[in-house]
């Protein structure tokens, strides 16, 4: 037991942290407020009742791996919004950073601004060095249908389309 202390000291330490496990196919979504590139207050549970929503997490805007997933979904928006998919995508950066993102690369839609993690925790995603691994929900009558805890950079809208395919 000393040594599993010892092991969550040092990953604390290191800005490795995970407050619980990850959201699981069947959980409820989490019900929590925070806000967007703009810095307005985003109502997740409000953003549910509109239809199904692909909820991505992904460590830093306007880097590498984070704008392949980003330009992914940005590519494959019309396929997505055809099938009644709304996305929103949450890191951790101030929504300063987010809305130049959003922006540098034409986005269509909302990026969330973590800064307080609360998103991150109530879906359980882990962070390191403050920064939010990279997953996906998607969520379907406020319960999680779908999960990708090792979320793709460059195909991240055609695993959500075949994950949309297998639901039906």
């Amino acid at each position: 037991m000393k040594n599993v202390w010892i092991i969550m000291g040092f990953l604390s330490f290191l800005g490795i942290t995970q407050a619980r496990e990850p959201l699981a196919v069947g959980e409820k979504a989490p019900s929590v407020i925070s806000v967007d590139q703009n810095g307005m207050p985003m109502d997740f549970n409000q953003v549910y009742q509109r239809g199904i929503t692909l909820v991505y997490f992904y460590p830093k805007a306007d880097t590498p791996g984070c704008t392949a997933e980003a330009c992914s979904l940005r590519d494959g928006f019309t396929q997505l919004a055809e099938k009644g998919v709304q996305v929103v995508g949450v890191s951790t950066d101030t929504p300063d950073d987010q809305k130049k993102f959003k922006e540098k690369y034409h986005l269509p839609f909302t990026l969330i601004a973590d800064v307080d993690k609360q998103v991150t925790k109530a879906f359980g995603v882990s962070t390191t060095l403050g920064h939010a691994s990279r997953q996906s929900f998607l969520i379907q009558r406020g319960m999680v249908v779908w999960r990708d805890l090792k979320a793709s950079t460059q195909a991240q809208a055609q695993d959500v389309l075949k994950a949309l395919a297998a639901l039906k």
